[in-house]
């Protein structure tokens, strides 16, 4: 396996064309044919099909598609590590995150970590629920931030809590539950539901907007694939969700109500070790007083 042969993986994976992927690559057709070809040969699976007309990743490509970016950009990180040797060092550190919401809290802290290690180049991955972990086993990431997991054990290292966070209901400005400081399971019973995938979801909170579905029309629900869709709804008037306060973006047209009930979730991060990452320590100690212990 090469890094020509990945290049020519992920643009064909990029455009789902071999022509256009030849064209940005400003190489012939039949070159990047023959190098995926190659690569299936060496992987021994398909990677794409293709007809006449279309051309679409497997489902061994789409596994795979993660390990090629990840290899190439390890290969091209090394290769520019060693280009100009008198510059200062370059010291990678990379962080996992679950969804664009948690890495959206990251610019204040990044900019401090800047301050105290001015060699850090930071990559920030978003990387599918089941990969994650997996990422930061093989040591693929220094950290992985997001809500505690309910059974810690199939978590690889160890986990720092940074915050407590409240569960809420999220409304438009116009909902009639906008004006109570608190909201019951009764409150939301009545109301239409926007939810999330629970696969994406803080247990605690899938396992309360189950309850909530229980005996419901499905035209009560409306499903969403990430947070960021959720709140779009919400703040359109299709319904009410619930989420974590942290997800909630700061917007005068959501409002955010406590549920009565539920216990504060905890948020942190997950790492392998401490020993010799003195990045990763200034990084959980400026996490940690970005966002001190206690419940928004």
């Amino acid at each position: 396996m090469n890094t020509f042969q990945l290049s020519c993986f992920l643009a064909v994976a990029e455009t789902l064309s071999f022509a256009r992927a030849a064209e940005q690559l400003s190489i012939t057709q039949p070159a990047v044919t023959h190098q995926i070809h190659s690569l299936e040969t060496e992987l021994n699976v398909k990677l794409f099909v293709r007809t006449t007309r279309t051309v679409n990743l497997t489902q061994e490509g789409t596994l795979f598609l993660n390990d090629a970016k990840n290899i190439l950009a390890l290969t091209i990180r090394a290769t520019k590590r060693f280009e100009n040797p008198p510059e200062q060092e370059i010291q990678m550190f990379s962080i996992g995150c679950h969804s664009y919401s948690h890495m959206f809290l990251l610019a204040d802290v990044l900019r401090l970590l800047a301050a105290s290690c001015p060699a850090v180049h930071p990559e920030l991955r978003i990387v599918p629920f089941r990969q994650l972990y997996r990422l930061l086993e093989e040591e693929e990431v220094d950290t992985v931030i997001g809500f505690q997991e309910p059974d810690s054990r199939k978590v690889p290292g160890f986990y720092k809590e940074l915050r407590k966070v409240t569960i809420s209901c999220v409304c438009s400005r116009d909902n009639p539950l906008s004006s109570l400081e608190t909201v019951t399971v009764a409150d939301l019973e009545k109301e239409k539901l926007v939810l999330n995938d629970p696969v994406k979801t803080p247990a605690a909170v899938a396992h309360f907007q189950g309850q909530l579905m229980g005996g419901r029309s499905p035209s009560d629900f409306y499903f969403c694939e990430s947070c960021e869709a959720e709140t779009v709804l919400v703040k359109a008037g299709y319904g009410i969700s619930v989420l974590p306060d942290l997800l909630i973006p700061p917007d005068p047209n959501l409002i955010r109500i406590p549920v009565a009930g539920l216990e504060p979730l905890s948020f942190g991060a997950y790492y392998k070790t401490l020993q010799g990452n003195e990045i990763l320590k200034s990084f959980i100690r400026i996490m940690k007083e970005h966002f001190p212990s206690a419940t928004w």
